[in-house]
């Protein structure tokens, strides 16, 4: 099949490559419609390894996708030809031990895609696990679709956050994924949730949604911002979600005595924690890696109408153009929030 392929660091192709296609008794055959460009895909490109997962060979690249069942296995009853889907991207070995804790995410024996050397799925078809395959509502696009891979990731960012209706939450990074967060958590109980960054046409998209305050902290300090909402208390709740380590100087200083810090950007290297500022205020810190069990929900809160994620669509391309799609997104254009490439040639 015609794929993109990252060849190497910095060097990517549309061209043949061999997939494998054969369908399994427990599996379904997807026509690919919708592909989200992620940023783990981009760091790829331009850096050719994340941690420890290095590209050493070429690998097709994509894993928030939607399509099309074309072929089921012979055991599978819950899905048919026809179905509009949007896949799971990581299949744990379902007899692992960290499986059967239902923290499968964290499986070292997981099969994740475009996470080397596993292939992603920016190409016509692929075959997946029918049980990691989730039929979409009528009302829910093929679009919005290939955004529930990252809007579960802050659905899992709020679970771990163990939310209480009515608390105040700030966000530190307004990229795709701090968006998704602050859209999860309002959607858990927050009553506020404020959110940070440089980029102020990021912000300005932020600010759309009730409930977001956006904080441009090149005009004042998210620290200051919150105690002005909070009457100096301080957030029940600190997202981390741009990985910057100059985001941590401060972390602590946001949150209130007695609130919680989640960790989800991730950031290249080590960085410094104030453990004695942690400590003294007797916070609890979580950390998010990817998600587990909670695909199907993020899927019904979008069908629900009560999270909107068609606003972060700043840019749709066909598949031809797939290079061009992926050189914008390592721009990194202030205005971008989620890019998405199209197979199929028509929207929907």
């Amino acid at each position: 099949m015609r794929a993109l392929v990252l060849e190497k660091k910095g060097e990517l192709t549309l061209r043949e490559i061999a997939l494998p296609l054969d369908v399994g008794p427990d599996d379904v055959r997807i026509a690919i419609h919708t592909v989200g460009v992620c940023g783990s895909d981009v760091h790829y490109y331009t850096h050719g390894a994340i941690g420890s997962y290095v590209v050493r060979a070429p690998m097709v690249l994509g894993h928030e996708a939607s399509g099309t069942i074309v072929e089921i296995g012979a055991n599978v009853r819950t899905l048919k030809v026809g179905d509009r889907v949007c896949m799971e991207p990581g299949v744990p070995n379902l007899s692992s031990r960290a499986t059967k804790l239902g923290i499968y995410n964290v499986d070292p024996d997981v099969t994740f895609w475009a996470t080397p050397p596993v292939h992603g799925i920016l190409a016509p078809q692929a075959v997946h696990p029918a049980a990691f395959t989730y039929r979409l509502p009528d009302n829910v696009s093929f679009a919005e679709g290939a955004m529930v891979e990252p809007f579960a990731i802050g659905m899992q960012a709020a679970a771990r956050a163990r939310i209480v209706p009515g608390d105040v939450a700030a966000v530190v990074g307004c990229g795709p994924i701090g968006i998704m967060i602050a859209l999860a958590a309002l959607a858990g109980g927050c009553s506020k949730v404020l959110i940070s960054d440089f980029s102020a046409p990021k912000l300005e998209i932020a600010g759309r949604y009730p409930g977001i305050v956006p904080v441009n902290i090149g005009e004042q300090p998210l620290v200051d911002a919150v105690r002005a909402a909070t009457d100096g208390w301080g957030a029940d709740i600190v997202f981390e979600a741009s990985g910057s380590p100059k985001a941590f100087a401060d972390l602590f200083d946001v949150v209130r005595p007695g609130g919680a810090v989640v960790l989800v950007g991730l950031p290249v290297e080590p960085v410094a924690l104030n453990v004695p500022a942690a400590i003294s205020k007797e916070l609890r810190i979580e950390t998010v890696f990817r998600y587990a069990n909670i695909f199907d929900r993020a899927l019904q809160l979008i069908a629900s109408g009560k999270v909107d994620l068609k606003p972060l669509i700043t840019g749709t391309y066909d598949f031809s153009d797939s290079i061009e799609a992926f050189e914008r997104a390592a721009a990194a254009h202030p205005q971008d929030v989620k890019l998405q490439i199209l197979l199929s040639g028509e929207k929907g």
